[in-house]
C-alpha cells in the first residue's frame, strides 16, 4: 500500500499543471482545461462507457454521490475515454439515463492515461495540491460486481465512497478491496 501511495504520488509529480493542459472536450467540442477549480478538495473521474452494462447500472449511484460530495468540495467528471462515444452518442447517452453530470470525451485518452485506467466503470480520485492533481485512490466503485457475470443483490462495501471521506478527513485513503469487474476501455491505436 504504501509503495503504491508512493507512486502514485511521484508520478504525479511528473504532470504538468493541470491549467495548462488540454484534458479533452466537452459535448460542444470545447476544451476542458481545468478539473479543479478554486476550493476543490478532490476530483473523481468516473470511466464510463455507453455501450458498457455494467458502467451504466451505476450511473444512480454516481450520481447519488455526486450529490452527497459536491457541497463538500468533490467534484464529479464523467470521462468517456472510447472512440465510439463521440458528443452526439454521449449526448443521447445522457437523455437515455437523464443524468446531469460534467461530462469530458477523452479523445486523446490524456485522462484515462494520467489516471492507469483500463476499464469502465473505474474511478480515480485526484487531491488538488498547488497546481498539480496526484492521484491516490484507482478502482472499483463498490463490490457490487464479484466477476463477468456475477452479481451481488447489494454492494456490502462502498470503495469509492469510503475513499472520499477519507480524502476529506485528511486520512490514508484505503485501496480497493478487490478489482473493477466492467468493459475494457479500447485503446487508441486498436481503431
Amino acid at each position: 500500500m504504501a509503495l503504491r501511495v508512493a507512486i502514485l504520488l511521484f508520478a504525479s509529480l511528473l504532470l504538468p499543471p493541470q491549467a495548462a493542459q488540454n484534458l479533452g472536450t466537452d459535448l460542444s467540442g470545447n476544451p476542458i482545461h481545468q478539473l479543479a477549480p478554486p476550493g476543490t478538495k478532490a476530483v473523481v473521474l468516473f470511466f464510463a462507457a455507453s455501450d458498457c452494462p455494467i458502467s451504466n447500472r451505476y450511473i444512480p449511484e454516481i450520481e447519488r454521490l455526486n450529490q452527497e460530495f459536491a457541497s463538500q468540495g468533490v467534484a464529479f467528471w464523467w470521462v468517456y475515454p472510447n472512440p465510439t462515444d463521440t458528443a452526439e452518442v454521449v449526448h443521447r447517452h445522457q437523455q437515455q439515463f437523464n443524468f446531469h453530470a460534467k461530462i469530458i470525451l477523452d479523445t486523446g485518452q490524456r485522462l484515462t492515461q494520467m489516471a492507469h485506467a483500463a476499464m469502465t466503470p473505474e474511478v480515480a480520485i485526484f487531491v488538488p495540491a498547488a497546481s498539480q492533481l496526484s492521484e491516490v485512490y484507482l478502482g472499483r466503485i463498490d463490490n457490487r460486481y464479484i466477476a463477468l457475470g456475477q452479481e451481488r443483490p447489494a454492494a456490502t462495501t462502498h470503495d469509492l465512497q469510503s475513499a472520499i471521506h477519507a480524502v476529506l478527513a485528511h486520512q490514508l485513503v484505503p485501496k480497493p478491496g478487490g478489482p473493477a469487474v466492467g468493459c475494457a476501455i479500447v485503446p487508441l491505436n486498436a481503431q
